[in-house]
């Protein structure tokens, strides 16, 4: 597969359904234009919802993914599907957070990997979950994910 070839992708182009759950959305990747240089790919997904666990209601979320690729490069739309499949789906915040990053590690093999879930506040709580794959590149540029914390009203 050369690294323009995008024949092999099922979702792009195409009307593509919406994946039950997490565990049947398919993550496409695409070849690495620029293997062997260091950048960053930031993917922001400000809409995040999954469900609670325990009571079913809905819990919001904004995701900040950042990744150094190697090879492979996440497929744009195969990544919002992935995402959306959350929607109904029951977990807690931290799992739902450490379970993409994790994901998107297992499928791309990146040099380095992060992401921040920034959720938004439930029982008067706002939890926000980090995870990172190790230490950041010290020779790419990795802009901080400046997503403030939640402060309310006033």
């Amino acid at each position: 597969m050369t690294q323009n070839d995008t024949s092999h992708l099922t979702m792009l182009g195409r009307p593509t359904a919406q994946p039950e759950s997490p565990d049947t959305a398919v993550l496409e990747r695409v070849a690495n234009p620029h293997p062997g240089k260091l950048y960053c790919v930031r993917f922001t997904a400000p809409e995040f919802t999954s469900l609670c666990p325990m009571t079913g209601q809905p819990d919001f979320a904004h995701l900040v993914i950042d990744y150094v690729p190697r090879d492979w490069l996440v497929e744009s739309k195969s990544l919002k599907l992935y995402l959306t499949s959350f929607r109904n789906h029951g977990a807690f915040h931290e799992s739902c957070t450490v379970e993409i990053a994790a994901r998107l590690q297992r499928e791309l093999e990146p040099v380095w990997i992060r992401i921040g879930g920034y959720w938004y506040p439930r029982g008067g709580i706002p939890i926000d979950v980090f995870w990172q794959s190790g230490a950041a590149p010290t020779d790419v540029w990795i802009p901080a994910q400046e997503v403030p914390g939640y402060r309310g009203r006033g």
